[in-house]
């Protein structure tokens, strides 16, 4: 069975005449989209405030207090090490060596029960680009006042800031929780020290943290804090430095707050000194057992110096370890 296809249609003067004429029609008028039409201001970038997941029964939001813009790594990170180590190790992860940018990133865990954030942030004191707590809070939806308990990690200045300003709690209800030995280690502290570093926090404890005491439930290792959260010690980066274990209807985040302050220059490299760490050797072997635990348990973690939003896995590599930023798994 044969079939005939026509064929095309000739060109001829008067299609030709047409077509020119429309196309001189729109170089008359200009390109469809002008490119002053198309100009808009630069705007800027704005991080994200918060992020929110379901975990079981509760809901976990991480706040961003703020960033900061520092322009060394070494010897931070690597106290230990050459700084052409710790660069190629940085060069090797997609990272400049000159420089890097650190988070800060409190948590609010809503149990249903109880409200409760951890950590304080910095504090409006410390800075232009940090101490932005109340402004993640609102974000969130949340009120200071509505803060229930607030659980102290440990107390560095970047956790402990925002307690208190204009001499005020910023979280007026609030019931506070730490550990026994955190808190008797910094509240003997002198702020006339001649350590001017020691001196500095323990001014700071002694403004942010003593007038709250009265208020605070004092915590051991496997102690809980409210149901569903229990203290993990990880002592060495403070010599009460805590983790928390966050559990409900079978789903569990651990929450390292400072066990590793890097997620390439102290995670992938737990034995690397960091000079923020108080007692070095006991910070490794802290990063060594929390991280080793998390991985093999394939538990979902947050760090409060993780990349925002600040919440992942931690995997085994070879003898040390590397962090795996969290997808889509709190949204099935």
């Amino acid at each position: 069975m044969s079939s005939t296809r026509p064929s095309p249609r000739s060109l001829t003067r008067r299609d030709f005449a047409a077509s020119a004429t429309g196309a001189a029609a729109i170089l008359a008028t200009g390109p469809l989209v002008r490119s002053a039409d198309a100009r808009a201001p630069m705007l800027g970038t704005e991080p994200p405030r918060f992020h929110r997941i379901k975990l079981g029964e509760f809901e976990v939001t991480t706040l961003l207090d703020g960033l900061a813009k520092v322009p060394r790594v070494h010897p931070i990170f690597g106290q230990n090490q050459d700084a052409e180590t710790v660069a190629q190790h940085l060069k090797a992860n997609f990272l400049p060596s000159d420089g890097m940018v650190v988070g800060f990133t409190p948590v609010v865990v809503n149990t249903g029960t109880s409200l409760v954030l951890f950590d304080a942030g910095n504090g409006g004191a410390r800075g232009p680009e940090r101490g932005f707590l109340q402004k993640a809070l609102a974000a969130a939806g949340y009120k200071p006042e509505q803060i229930d308990t607030v659980i102290l990690t440990h107390m560095h200045p970047d956790h402990i800031g925002g307690l208190i300003e204009d001499k005020n709690p910023v979280f007026p209800n609030a019931n506070y929780v730490t550990g026994q030995r955190e808190f008797d280690f910094w509240s003997k502290q002198d702020p006339a020290s001649s350590d001017e570093r020691m001196a500095g926090r323990a001014k700071l404890v002694q403004a942010q943290v003593m007038p709250l005491a009265e208020r605070m439930t004092f915590l051991k290792d496997g102690n809980e804090a409210v149901s569903g959260i229990t203290a993990v010690a990880a002592y060495g980066h403070t010599p009460g430095h805590m983790c928390f274990n966050i559990e409900s209807a079978g789903k569990r985040l651990m929450l390292f707050a400072d066990l590793t302050n890097h997620y390439v220059a102290s995670l992938q490299k737990p034995e690397w000194h960091v000079v923020f760490d108080m007692d070095k050797d006991a910070a490794v072997a802290s990063r060594k057992r929390i991280l080793a635990m998390a991985a093999a348990d394939k538990v979902a973690t947050t760090g409060y110096h993780m990349p925002f939003p600040a919440l992942g896995y931690v995997e085994q590599a070879g003898d040390a370890f590397r962090w795996v930023p969290a997808s889509y798994q709190f949204m099935l």
